[in-house]
């Protein structure tokens, strides 16, 4: 009887004094003191971080775990330049659906104008052969998230066509409905160039004319940021009004990284429509750095590794571990910065998808560049990603990925 009481009272001390399972969100966060004031203080930063950890099955396939911290796909936050990337995707899904000989992603597209809101594009002097494409505008929204190459996808596509796609996947939480950079009211968001696709000798391969919708799109909460705003040199005095202005909630932004990098773990309804050709010249633009493109040519001095990479601190110009991958989307803008990222170490074999979004606003006033990026909102994102990496770095993994698919030749 003593033997057996020994014994488990010996039991009883294991327990108690071995290994304790990491919560996230909850422990370790002491060394981490942005990431920690941050998440201690979630009302006033507006933070919402969705935390996915992968396990390998027999067959390679994932299966995902979410982490969520204060997740709210209700509450408004504005999703910059992070809409760029369904937008993008859905583009190849449109084209493979046209079906016509000589219309592919690297055919030459020309855009035209006919109201004093839009802009023609004829040319694309970052491309190889100064020409415009579906394919050159992708590869230029995933690497420094180009505006012009998101606006031209935007009028190529149009409000209905994106809007609609995406609730068909299950992403009912967003509404694309405006340019970028581009003043334009919500009635000239809804008119689309004319647009023509030639070959190389000029001669026609698919025509669309201009277009006007009379669907609005809208966020029907009427959300309202900050507590004045500036247009111009003009100080207005209440908050700005964003009804007609893009959203895109954190889980519909994770949900389009995770269906682009895993699309047999949704329902066919669900994924993006796309081949394994365009789904690859998606991922390796969303995982290219910089340096590593030819057309366009992007200086180190202003598009360092880290520029739209987070998770391994955005603002560290220094080169960054080529092993390590971010296939990801940024934001940032009205004192919002996201991040939406699947993030792998090929050599370490850590992977985990992680999205967040923080806002950093304390004079509450929009557009007179005195948001807290450096101070708060960058730190943010690089303590977030070391603390997840190391949490993950602990994890036991039973069954090692293979991530061939993921390693391309830059």
């Amino acid at each position: 009887m003593k033997n057996c009481i020994a014994i488990l009272s010996i039991l009883v001390f294991a327990l108690a004094c071995g290994p304790k399972e990491i919560v996230p969100f909850q422990d370790g966060l002491d060394e981490y003191p942005v990431l920690k004031e941050v998440l201690e203080n979630k009302e006033k930063y507006q933070v919402q971080i969705l935390y996915t950890q992968l396990e390998r099955n027999e067959h390679g396939m994932p299966m995902m775990t979410e982490f969520p911290f204060n997740l709210d796909d209700e509450r408004y936050f504005y999703p910059a330049s992070t809409v760029k990337l369904p937008v993008a995707i859905l583009a190849l899904e449109w084209l493979e659906e046209q079906n016509i000989d000589g219309l592919d992603a690297n055919t030459i597209m020309l855009t035209d104008s006919i109201h004093s809101s839009q802009v023609p594009a004829y040319v694309d002097l970052t491309a190889k052969d100064s020409l415009p494409s579906i394919a050159q505008y992708i590869k230029k929204i995933l690497l420094v998230s180009d505006n012009d190459a998101y606006n031209r996808l935007y009028e190529l596509l149009g409000q209905d066509y994106i809007n609609r796609k995406l609730a068909e996947k299950g992403m009912t939480h967003t509404v694309i409905n405006h340019r970028l950079s581009f003043r334009a009211s919500p009635e000239e968001n809804r008119m689309f160039n004319p647009i023509r696709f030639v070959d190389a000798e000029g001669e026609s391969v698919h025509e669309m004319p201009a277009r006007t919708e009379e669907k609005i799109y809208s966020n029907s909460s009427q959300p309202i940021i900050g507590e004045a705003y500036y247009v111009g040199d003009s100080l207005i005095d209440h908050g700005m009004d964003f009804t007609f202005k893009n959203k895109y909630a954190i889980s519909d932004l994770s949900g389009t990284v995770k269906r682009i990098m895993f699309p047999m773990s949704f329902l066919e309804s669900e994924r993006f429509n796309i081949n394994e050709e365009h789904r690859n010249l998606v991922l390796k633009y969303m995982s290219m750095l910089p340096e590593e493109s030819d057309y366009p040519n992007y200086p180190v001095e202003e598009y360092w590794d880290t520029y739209s990479k987070f998770y391994l601190d955005g603002n560290d110009k220094r080169a960054t571990r080529k092993t390590l991958r971010l296939f990801n989307k940024t934001g940032q803008a009205y004192g919002h910065l996201l991040d939406g990222s699947y993030y792998v170490d090929l050599e370490s074999g850590v992977e985990f998808f992680v999205t967040a979004i923080i806002y950093v606003n304390e004079d509450q006033t929009l557009n007179d560049d005195a948001y807290e990026y450096d101070e708060i909102a960058f730190p943010f994102f690089a303590e977030l990603g070391d603390y997840l990496y190391d949490i993950e770095m602990t994890r036991e993994r039973v069954i090692p990925a293979d991530f061939s698919e993921f390693r391309f030749e830059y």
